[in-house]
């Protein structure tokens, strides 16, 4: 058995496109073992598009999208939610601008009145809608980039401990190395 979790788009409909092919063919009475050779599929793969096709007809070979369950949100809402991301989290009354995920769940029940009970599901949700993870730089405002530069590539050299000079040796405190 396959699953289809992680398919885009693209190969989902590629996936339909050959079905559909299969049903054209079904409609000739075309043979489901030359079906299964010209589309590059397996027989029992043929025979179950088969027995699809004659139980709901060609809808019953359709894609039925990707897999998981809808989105609680609206198209609208889902729009909605996006710009609202975009204009930050002070925006919406946090101290910092760094968006987290229990805070968009708390944004995503006062703007919709859904909830959503798991942060993982949100994460995944919010992926599916395009954001991504972003884990800020902590830097000081102070901090002076010229001076970091040159102390890495002036002064750190001359510190640093000399590399010794490779010789032959032994890790063995019995064996000595060969003279």
């Amino acid at each position: 058995m396959s699953t289809t979790r992680g398919l885009t788009s693209k190969e989902r409909q590629r996936r339909e496109d050959r079905r559909l092919a299969a049903v054209e063919l079904f409609d000739q009475g075309v043979p489901q073992a030359e079906i299964a050779r010209r589309l590059g599929v397996t027989r029992q793969a043929v025979h179950h598009w088969h027995r699809l096709w004659q139980d709901g007809g060609r809808a019953a070979l359709a894609s039925a999208g990707p897999p998981g369950a809808r989105s609680c949100l609206s198209p609208e809402q889902i729009e909605t939610l996006k710009a609202d991301l975009k204009r930050g989290a002070v925006a919406h009354g946090w101290q910092t601008e760094r968006w987290t995920v229990p805070r968009i769940r708390v944004l995503i029940h006062e703007s919709t009145g859904v909830w959503y009970s798991s942060l993982g599901s949100l994460w995944m949700f919010l992926h599916h809608i395009g954001f991504t993870c972003q884990r800020p730089e902590h830097r000081a405002s102070e901090r002076d980039e010229e001076a970091v530069r040159q102390w890495r590539e002036q002064t750190w050299p001359r510190v640093k401990a000399p590399r010794r000079a490779s010789t032959p040796g032994s890790s063995s405190r019995t064996n000595p190395p060969p003279p």
